[in-house]
Formats: C-alpha cells, structure tokens, sequence
C-alpha cells in the first residue's frame, strides 16, 4: 500500500505530512481541461472534473482537498466513489483578520494529523517537524535562487516537481535561460496545468520577460521562509504562521492582501505589464480584473481561457498586441 497523501491546495503544508511519516504529493492536472463543455453546461468547472480524473488515477493513501474554491469543495461528489482513498477537507478560513480565523486553521491541521495517523502515519516524534520544515524551506530558498536564471516555463517546471517531490531537479529540465531585455510581465491568476505552460513561452517569443508569477501554483502561493529561532521552540507555531499568514488569494475575504502582495512585488520585479488569466469558469479572477487594473496603475491584459486547441494563437495575437503596444510607450 502507498503512503502517499495527495493534495490540491497551497495552504495544504507538506512538512505536516512529512512529519507525520506519510509523502506528500500535491497534484495539478498535467494536461488543460479540454473537450468538457458538458460538465460546464451542468455547471462543473471543467479544471475540477480534470483534477478529480487525476486524483482517481493517482495512488493514494489519503486525499486532502481544501474548502478554498467551491468547484474543488466538490470535488468528492463530482468523482462519485471512484477515489480509491478516503477524502479529508481542509477547511481554510476564508476570513484572516481574527485569532479565530488562526485558530481554525491551527485546529484544521491538528485534525488532519490525528487522520493521518489513522491513514497510518505516526504522531510526529521531537525533531521531525523541525527537519521537515528545514528541508522544504531549503528547496524553496534554492528554487528562488535559481528564478533569475531560468526561463519561466522552465522554473514553473521545477517548482512543479518540487511540489510533487519535494526535491528541486538538478537535471532533466528543458533547457532554457531568462530572455535578456524586453518589457516585463506580471503574471497573476489561478492554476495553471503544464500542458499550458507554453503561456511562459508565448511571452517570452513576443518579446516580453515573465518576472513575477502570481498564479496558483506560482511564487505568489508559496509559503514566507521559516524563521529559524522559532522553527526550535514552536515549528507547528511557525507552519501555520508561514502558511495562513502569507499566503495571499483571492478567495481570502477581505481580499486586501492580495493587493498587498501586488503593490509589494510589482515595482520590485519591474513590470511594466499584468496578463490576468484564468479559466472562463472562475468568477472570483474575473470579478478582480478591473480592480487590479485600478490598483497596479499598469496595463492589464485579461485572458480567460477553456483550454481548447484554438487557444494559444488567439492568445499570441493578444500578448503580442500588448507587447507592441509597450514597446511604443518606451519609445515615445
């Protein structure tokens, strides 16, 4: 039997499950949503019938999905019985202004340690919490380390694997170095599957540089560094610091840090640039489109995509209307 545990969310933390025995694998569906229109008609996001597909052909111990977004809240009833694997949600509080918004997430991740000790883990013995975190912290701070020196696509590619593994790929990765010069473009918005990483490179042959990725399984979702001093005396403390405090979404009400994080990195990545996109079924990104435009002062460009074939030239005429449109602005 596998001791994997399979997740959806950011705000699921692996080390939880590294500490409790178990492997965690986060999933994304590799391939975009294609050829669904009748689980749209039936008012099926067709990104969550794609992950539900993935998670009954992955092997399992446990799922973990989390309350964050209501398409993947149904996630159990759109597979009916075919996860081989018990389910746990994850409630997330969509509030985080109060100690009891905390306090719910703090007790969330104490009841899925007690279900996965009952999935056969181990209650988490001392030190192992510490060394879990201390793992995952050094890959993420080698990952970032390396985001100057790869081309997006080819760093969303590593940071996919760490999310799958755990381990940041020494090789194996396309090759591929950030492109030198040319207007920068902040990418914001919700999941984005690999078979559509071709997005990156789309930008990048149009003559723009991808230097900030706030998708969801983007840097915008990834947890602050540990703080060391604390990960000795409170890790648990500090994980559920470092997740629910940090992470910005935009289901998160009020949803100001979100905004928080864009006025913060925006002027620090040098974009020049927003590219909003998400699937046309998401209406949280679709009602925010008009707003970032409002908070970023920069052009906004909206692609709201179904995944199918005709997609990505529809979107290179769009990006490189942009990217001359940038261009001409620089040389005025």
């Amino acid at each position: 039997m596998t001791n994997a545990v399979v997740y959806t969310s950011p705000y699921v933390p692996p080390e939880w499950i590294a500490a409790h025995g178990l492997t965690p694998v986060r999933v994304v569906p590799d391939v975009p949503p294609q050829g669904r229109a009748a689980e749209a008609r039936e008012g099926v996001c067709p990104y969550a019938a794609a992950t539900a597909d993935l998670l009954a052909r992955t092997p399992a111990c446990a799922v973990v999905l989390a309350t964050t977004c209501d398409q993947m809240r149904r996630l159990p009833d759109l597979a009916a019985g075919r996860f081989a694997a018990p389910v746990i949600m994850l409630n997330v509080p969509h509030t985080w202004q109060t100690a009891a918004a905390f306090g719910l997430y703090i007790s969330e991740l104490q009841r899925l340690g007690r279900f996965m000790v009952c999935r056969g883990g181990q209650a988490p013995e001392k030190g192992r919490l510490p060394a879990a975190m201390a793992r995952w912290d050094q890959g993420r701070a080698r990952l970032r380390e390396l985001r100057p020196k790869m081309s997006a696509s080819r760093w969303a590619r590593a940071l996919l694997a760490f999310h799958r593994t755990g381990g940041v790929p020494q090789a194996g990765l396309p090759a591929g170095a950030p492109p030198v010069g040319g207007p920068g473009i902040a990418l914001l918005g919700g999941p984005l599957p690999e078979g559509e990483f071709w997005l990156y490179d789309l930008i990048e042959q149009a003559g723009g540089t991808v230097c900030l990725d706030g998708t969801e399984n983007g840097e915008r979702t990834l947890p602050r560094p540990f703080d060391w001093r604390r990960l000795r005396d409170d890790a648990f403390g500090e994980l559920c610091d470092a997740y629910f405090d940090a992470i910005r979404d935009v289901f998160q009400r009020p949803n100001s840090r979100l905004y928080d994080w864009l006025r913060d990195r925006l002027p620090r990545s040098g974009a020049q640039a927003v590219i909003v996109r998400h699937y046309v079924w998401c209406d949280l990104w679709r009602a925010e489109v008009h707003r970032v435009a409002e908070s970023c002062g920069l052009p906004v460009l909206h692609l709201d995509g179904e995944g199918d074939p005709g997609e990505r030239e529809r979107t290179r005429t769009r990006v490189e209307a942009l990217m001359e449109t940038l261009r001409c602005r620089t040389n005025r």
